[in-house]
């Protein structure tokens, strides 16, 4: 039985109360949502030690971090740091985008490590045991590898089934073309065997897979745009369309759905991507990688798509893919791991105080108070990096017991000269 299945029976499962205690809601909250597809919670039984996330509109904004060997560099000890630091800094879910080889040693070192939500790309590991030869990438192969990784206790799976070989035309008229890894080798793959996407062919089998295992299937976006001059353009709707279809699909099989979302999108441009998605899938939970809204900013692009990602979870995106500083230029570092991931828990939390969720903006205004009462430790307690923020403040030469920072000094504080004037205000009224 699905979480979806159990929603549509009636069913409060296990799962749906610890999420509904993260939430704060009711359990039967959580089950409506789900049952109506508007929220997924991805939760495969062979998952030992999970800790339930739920995804959706109606809840708390998620962070999905995104680590993984390249076949250049790291191994498997850097992964597992970068997945502790991704945890550490609060990651709601994590992907295994590994390539090479052995790849389901590492993973089953990476689930055992991880209590939250964890996600894969089954294509890459079976193109990696392919060899690298499209020739040997049959679809069997592809089935073996998906039914391996469910058993195993992958909760979530990027599938790239929406991309058909109708659209790679249409991508060949891009500037950056497809940027996507998996678009990028099913693109290929169809060319040299001249065939439909395999995924396609055996989407059945994949959904029987998915169901036995309880696999959130990720609808992957082979098509999205890799910089703005080709947001938003017939090939990214085409696949999108056709995603849509796929939801239908999911849904009759009692399989959980979710959709990925564009990468690089103008800002303008934002609300009317997500507005689509919203309306063309069903209501179904967007997953965004950004959107990163400007292409001149290597480097920064933790930042570039931290904007984006404010404004796509403001509209409708229910987890954010994060971006690291090293995004577009190399494999991240574990430091570049946790700026992405605090970077995107500010997106996320900002969109839920503007959202108005409920008691989203709580620790705003116990932060604030603290501020105001120059309570240091308090304010490094509510940060969402504590650490870096009392780092910051020692490196000032200020100590926790002054009732001024570096910046102002004692003479300009406002803060101190405010309340200075409250207290001798109250005072003459006294008198």
């Amino acid at each position: 039985m699905t979480q979806y299945k159990q929603a549509l029976n009636g069913e409060i499962s296990p799962a749906m109360e610890v999420a509904a205690r993260r939430e704060n809601v009711a359990p039967e909250f959580i089950r409506d949502c789900l049952a109506n597809g508007t929220a997924v919670l991805p939760a495969n039984p062979a998952h030992s030690g999970l800790r339930p996330v739920v995804v959706g509109r109606s809840f708390t904004t998620k962070v999905n971090a995104n680590i993984g060997r390249s076949t250049e560099q790291s191994a498997n000890s850097a992964e597992l740091e970068k997945l502790q630091v991704a945890l550490d800094a609060g990651a709601d879910a994590l992907m295994d985008l590994s390539v090479g080889t052995n790849l389901d040693l590492l993973r089953r070192d990476l689930l055992a490590q991880c209590p939250v939500p964890f996600g894969t790309v089954p294509l890459y590991e079976a193109f990696s045991k392919a060899g690298g030869n499209i020739d040997d990438l049959t679809e069997e192969f592809l089935l073996e590898v998906i039914s391996e990784q469910a058993e195993q206790g992958v909760d979530f799976m990027t599938i790239h089934a929406g991309l058909l070989s109708a659209h790679v035309p249409l991508a060949s008229k891009r500037v950056m073309g497809i940027v996507s890894r998996g678009g990028a080798l099913l693109a290929q793959w169809m060319h040299h065997h001249k065939r439909e996407n395999p995924f396609q062919s055996r989407w059945n089998e994949i959904l029987d897979i998915c169901s036995r295992h309880d696999v959130t299937l990720s609808l992957g976006d082979g098509l999205r745009p890799g910089c703005l001059a080709d947001a938003s353009d017939p090939a990214q709707f085409a696949e999108l369309d056709e995603l849509g279809r796929l939801v239908t699909q999911c849904r009759h099989q009692g399989v959980q759905v979710l959709v990925e979302g564009p990468g690089h999108i103008p800002f303008n441009e934002i609300q009317m991507n997500v507005e689509r998605q919203q309306k063309i899938c069903q209501g179904a939970p967007f997953y965004v990688l950004g959107p990163v809204v400007t292409d001149i900013a290597p480097g920064y692009d933790h930042i570039t798509s931290c904007i984006g990602a404010t404004m796509a979870a403001f509209h409708g995106a229910s987890l954010l893919c994060y971006v690291t500083p090293a995004e577009h230029l190399c494999l991240p570092t574990a430091d570049d791991v946790k700026t992405g991931i605090i970077a995107f828990r500010i997106a996320a939390h900002a969109a839920d105080v503007a959202r108005k969720l409920p008691g989203a903006r709580e620790r705003d205004d116990a932060l604030a108070h603290a501020r105001k009462t120059f309570d240091w430790n308090k304010q490094f307690e509510l940060a969402l990096d504590g650490e870096t923020a009392r780092l910051r403040h020692q490196q000032g030469r200020c100590h926790q017991d002054d009732g001024h920072c570096s910046m102002c000094g004692e003479d300009f504080c406002a803060v101190r000269k405010f309340s200075q004037l409250k207290q001798e205000a109250a005072s003459g009224i006294r008198k």
